[in-house]
C-alpha cells in the first residue's frame, strides 16, 4: 500500500497514482460542498427563482428571507430551543459518560464486565423501538410537553456510545500516572478531573461531535414529546415550511442555512481534537 504521497522525487507510476487520487478527492469534496453552496445561494432567491433557475446565482443579495424566517416565522425561538436541549443534553452526556467510563476502565470489580455489556447493549438497541413504553413512562412522570423529557431521552441515547469510546481511551492511560497522583495526595475525583479528563480531550471532542449532531438534527422525539409550539426544536420547526399543496423553498433553504451554523462552528473548533480522537491508536 502506498502511504507516502510526496510528489517531488516520486516515480512516474507513483506520480500518476497521486494525480488520480488527488482528482478523486477533489471530485468528492465538490460533491459534498456543492449541495451546501446551492442551499446557501438559494436562500437569497425567491420561490419563483428557485423553481425556474435552481442552479443560477441570485440576482442580488437580499436578506429579506432571513428577516422573515428569524422574526416573522419564529425561527429564533426554535433555534434557542434546540440550543438549550442540545447543550444541556451534551453537558450531562459528557459528565455522566466520562464518570461511567472512568469507573469501568480504572476499577476492577465483579460486575464491571456486566455493566460494560449493559452500556454496549444501548448501542445495539435503538431507543425509537421502545417509543410506546417510553411515552407511557414520560407521561406518568408528568414530563410531557417539557424540554426535560427530550433532554433525558437524549442523555440516555448518548451515554452508551460515550462510555464505549471514553473507556477505550481511558484504558490506554498508564496506571503510573494515577499512582503518582495518589502519592501527591489526590483523591479519586481529583485524579479523574486533573489527570484522566485532560488526557482524554481528543476523545471528548469525538463523542461531542458524534452525539451533538444527531441530537441537534433529531426530529422524532421532539415531535412526540413537545406539543407546544413555543417548545419546538429546529427540525420540527422546519416542517412548518412544508405545506399540504406547496412548499416555500426560499424560506426552507434560509432556515437550513441558519440551522447548520452551530454544528459547523462546533466542528471547526473541535476538528483538531476530533481528528486526533479518530486516529488515536492507528500508529504504534
Amino acid at each position: 500500500m502506498i502511504t507516502d504521497f510526496r510528489y517531488r522525487g516520486a516515480s512516474v507510476q507513483k506520480k500518476v497514482f497521486i494525480i488520480i487520487m488527488f482528482m478523486i478527492m477533489v471530485f468528492y469534496v465538490v460533491l459534498i460542498i456543492y449541495p451546501l453552496f446551492n442551499m446557501v445561494i438559494s436562500s437569497f432567491k425567491s420561490n419563483k427563482d428557485i423553481l425556474t433557475t435552481p442552479f443560477a446565482l441570485p440576482a442580488s443579495v437580499d436578506l429579506e428571507n432571513y428577516r422573515t424566517v428569524w422574526v416573522d416565522k419564529g425561527f429564533s425561538r426554535y433555534f434557542l430551543n434546540s440550543l438549550i436541549v442540545t447543550t444541556a443534553a451534551m453537558a450531562f452526556v459528557i459528565l455522566f459518560g466520562s464518570m461511567g467510563a472512568y469507573g469501568i476502565s480504572r476499577y476492577t470489580y465483579r460486575a464491571s464486565t456486566l455493566i460494560y455489556m449493559l452500556f454496549l447493549s444501548g448501542i445495539m438497541l435503538p431507543l425509537k423501538a421502545a417509543i410506546i413504553p417510553l411515552f407511557l413512562l414520560i407521561r406518568k412522570l408528568g414530563l410531557i410537553n417539557t424540554q426535560l423529557s427530550v433532554i433525558m431521552i437524549f442523555i440516555a441515547m448518548g451515554l452508551p456510545s460515550t462510555v464505549f469510546i471514553l473507556s477505550g481511551f481511558m484504558k490506554g492511560i498508564p496506571l503510573e500516572l494515577e499512582y503518582a497522583a495518589r502519592i501527591d495526595g489526590c483523591s479519586d475525583f481529583q485524579i479523574y478531573r486533573r489527570v484522566v479528563m485532560p488526557m482524554t480531550a481528543p476523545a471528548v471532542a469525538l463523542v461531542t461531535i458524534y452525539n451533538a449532531v444527531p441530537i441537534w438534527n433529531d426530529f422524532f422525539f421532539p415531535l412526540v414529546f413537545l406539543q407546544s409550539n413555543r417548545l419546538k426544536t429546529l427540525p420540527v420547526g422546519l416542517s412548518t415550511f412544508f405545506g399540504q399543496h406547496s412548499t416555500n423553498w426560499s424560506l426552507l433553504f434560509t432556515s437550513l442555512s441558519l440551522a447548520i451554523i452551530p454544528m459547523l462552528i462546533l466542528y471547526l473548533f473541535m476538528s483538531k481534537y476530533f481528528i486526533k480522537g479518530m486516529t488515536a491508536g492507528a500508529v504504534k
